[in-house]
């Protein structure tokens, strides 16, 4: 043991001689082998002490733990690692006072009331038919309407849980079979063939901004997801530039009515939807929104006086306007 010592030291006084005076900047230092090891043992002894120091700290934070803490090694590790300046941070979070973040009113807060309104006025109130929907749904109807925000159906026509199957996508669209898979017509083959409802409804509205990009793009174009989408209702684009002598506001909104009934068609499209209409006992409606007068308007195609095969004419009844 003495003589590995010996060694050590040895060579540490050999590298120390090796270094020359001219490798250190300012003035120049008479250098003593022995002087290294002095330096480096004080500074050992220094970090020993700032470690001791540390150490402390944190045995202070353990102990004044409570004693069922304490006897849960895992814990006794997190105060090993996590500094008294972290935990004191970690103190002042709370999750439970996020009333506002930034000086905007937390949303999230507010959906919250509203969820427990419902569920103390609507929920509760009615347990047992939110038991029999939990089992089961059995809707009259489907409805198509637009993913708009000013748009929902459940509000403007008081749709209650279970009464309809609903989907939403941009400016309300039934692409036709011909078009190919979307999760539009995925949806119609549950909610006819499984589901087995009474009546399709497809809701359009005023201001629609996708029919307003069918009617200012070029025919050509359809590079963008919207683009491509809204094209599955050129054909009520073609119909509505015939009325030349409308504005472009006028003939936006003529098209926002004119996409409806072209859907309406596209759905007969479907062999399972038209043979059922054809049978009676599935029933195609139309309806029309507009939320800068807070008006309705509602029909139902005539299936028997369409011309449903070219899609060319459609012929409508039973029209209504709710003001």
């Amino acid at each position: 043991m003495i003589w590995g010592i010996r060694s050590k030291t040895s060579s540490i006084i050999t590298t120390m001689a090796s270094l020359r005076p001219s490798s250190v900047k300012g003035d120049p230092v008479q250098f003593s082998p022995f002087s290294a090891i002095t330096n480096s043992f004080m500074g050992f002894h220094r970090n020993w002490l700032s470690l001791r120091t540390k150490l402390g700290r944190v045995d202070n934070t353990w102990l004044r733990l409570s004693p069922s803490l304490k006897e849960k090694s895992v814990l006794r590790l997190d105060a090993w690692s996590i500094s008294a300046g972290l935990a004191q941070e970690l103190k002042k979070f709370k999750i439970q006072n996020m009333s506002e973040t930034d000086g905007r009113v937390d949303f999230f807060d507010e959906m919250k009331q509203r969820f427990m309104s419902f569920k103390k006025q609507k929920y509760l109130g009615e347990v047992e038919h939110f038991k029999t929907l939990a089992e089961a749904q059995s809707p009259k109807f489907m409805v198509i309407a637009c993913v708009d925000s000013r748009v929902c159906p459940s509000n403007i026509l008081g749709f209650q849980p279970g009464e309809a199957f609903m989907v939403r996508n941009v400016a309300n669209l039934v692409p036709p079979l011909e078009n190919g898979r979307t999760e539009t017509n995925a949806a119609l083959e549950f909610a006819v063939k499984t589901l087995q409802v009474q009546n399709i409804f497809v809701i359009g509205h005023s201001c629609c901004a996708g029919i307003q990009t069918l009617m200012t793009m070029q025919d050509d174009e359809n590079s963008s997801f919207t683009e491509k989408w809204v094209a599955n209702a050129k054909v009520a684009k073609l119909r509505t530039k015939e009325a030349i002598h409308l504005s472009f506001d006028q003939q936006c909104k003529h098209c926002e009515k004119e996409s409806i009934n072209c859907s309406l068609l596209n759905l007969l499209t479907y062999p399972w939807i038209e043979e059922r209409v054809r049978k009676g006992t599935l029933s195609l409606q139309g309806g029309y929104y507009d939320f800068l007068r807070c008006t309705f308007e509602i029909w139902t195609l005539d299936f028997k006086e369409s011309n449903v095969s070219h899609g060319s004419r459609i012929s409508v009844k039973d029209k209504a306007f709710w003001c």
